[in-house]
């Protein structure tokens, strides 16, 4: 089985991602780093180059690119909710987990917001983004985990491993 973490950018899918891929001896990997890796370009660099709708699908291409994994944690990137075919994929293929954070605590994480490739940043407020995208991260995930605005690791890390201890 393999899980996957959903959510805005800032609320530390990657680095969740890496910590929880290690504790449980799977693999990691960060869809953004595989387009990045495939233009060899950055992120923004892309979004720039291609216009946000042809991103979104260039992400949603990877996601279904994926094919047979297992045992791994799958980071995409906060936009991949756009995508259905993305997000039934990663239904079926993987346990769905909602990193929730407020939008005051992402707010303070989020500095470079122009140059991250945040699709949507470049017209819209990252508040209107939050408020468009909250509901998609609710209904395409099957677990919540509410982060604290101070993001501890560790107690985020035991606190998903509990909510998967069933699951696993």
């Amino acid at each position: 089985m393999n899980i996957t973490l959903i959510g805005m950018a800032g609320v530390g899918k990657s680095f969740i991602g890496q910590e929880l891929a290690t504790v449980l001896h799977y693999g990691f990997i960060d869809i953004d780093e595989l387009i990045e890796k495939q233009f060899n370009q950055a992120l923004q660099e892309i979004v720039d180059r291609f216009g946000e709708q042809r991103f979104l699908k260039i992400e949603e291409q990877a996601i279904l690119d994926l094919g047979d994994i297992d045992r791994c944690v799958i980071s995409p990137g906060g936009s991949a909710v756009y995508s259905v075919k993305a997000m039934e994929f990663l239904r079926k293929n993987s346990i769905v987990l909602f990193l929730d954070a407020s939008f005051e605590s992402i707010k303070n994480r989020v500095h470079n917001g122009s140059t991250r490739g945040i699709i949507g940043l470049k017209k819209r407020k990252l508040r209107d983004l939050y408020l468009e995208r909250r509901p998609l991260y609710q209904k395409h995930s099957e677990i919540t985990i509410a982060l604290p605005d101070h993001l501890e690791k560790d107690t985020v890390i035991k606190e998903i491993l509990k909510e998967l201890s069933n699951r696993l």
